[in-house]
């Protein structure tokens, strides 16, 4: 989160489903996959918060279908992934860390690579982000933005999928973390399966991947900060937005009645 939204490279294979938990390094992982991978990795957060509304319209559409339980929900769950994957060498973050089983019935034989992190300082990391993005003024403030006047709705569609897959959705608690945990262990064929801490560097990722470790530094990108960040831009461009409408609504009933009063 907090980076440039990615574009698709036609022709790029898919290789890797990154299933690991928001805050857990899913923006260095995009990094160093991108690297790895040479091609444009998917960062759900990202592309959902600075792509065109198309993205974050699609995943809203995407997650209205889910859980699928009918062929015509798991055609349209399918036609979505592809629709915005297909060009990417790789996918991570929310939604598609929820999504694992639907994408390897597309890219049976991608690597699932879960981030990993103290899970602790997750659960901390995780309140923080709900309180911010379940403010009641929230839905207002965004409204007058492109693309973010859609960030809430997907926030509720986010829950509801938590819900469907863990039982429960905030708070964001060891629970959740052991029930994803057990969800990728069922999911996913073991040798496809890779648990990684982005604190441990080039070496796993180089390992599973088959790739020679680069020279330049691994990228590591606090998550939370970027977040942080990035809500607090979207909360002061929606209050000028308003700023600059109420002040010409402003001028304009000023004109209005000083006319009537000439």
């Amino acid at each position: 989160m907090g980076q440039s939204p990615s574009t698709p490279t036609p022709g790029t294979p898919f290789l890797v489903i990154g299933a690991g938990l928001p805050r857990t390094g899913t923006t260095s992982l995009t990094l160093a996959l991108s690297t790895l991978l040479n091609g444009p990795i998917y960062h759900g957060g990202t592309q959902c918060t600075l792509g065109p509304e198309l993205e974050i319209l699609s995943w809203i559409k995407l997650l209205s279908h889910y859980p699928p339980t009918s062929p015509s929900s798991r055609l349209a769950v399918r036609k979505i992934l592809e629709q915005r994957l297909t060009g990417y060498a790789g996918v991570t973050d929310a939604p598609c860390a929820g999504l694992v089983e639907e994408l390897l019935e597309i890219y049976p034989d991608a690597l699932v690579i879960c981030t990993m992190r103290d899970v602790d300082k997750w659960e901390k990391s995780m309140s923080a982000i709900a309180s911010a993005s379940t403010l009641s003024y929230l839905r207002l403030i965004l409204f007058l933005l492109p693309t973010m006047r859609y960030f809430p709705s997907y926030i509720d569609a986010l829950r509801a999928q938590w819900v469907a897959l863990y039982g429960r959705a905030e708070p964001a608690t060891r629970h959740h973390w052991d029930a994803h945990t057990q969800y990728l262990k069922r999911v996913v064929p073991a040798k496809q399966l890779l648990f990684y801490d982005v604190r441990e560097g080039w070496g796993p990722l180089c390992e599973a991947l088959g790739k020679e470790v680069p020279e330049e530094e691994f990228p590591r990108v606090n998550d939370s900060r970027a977040i942080e960040e990035l809500a607090r831009k979207m909360v002061l461009r929606g209050v000028g937005r308003w700023g600059i409408l109420l002040g010409s609504v402003g001028v304009g009933v000023g004109a209005w009645l000083w006319m009537r009063g000439a």
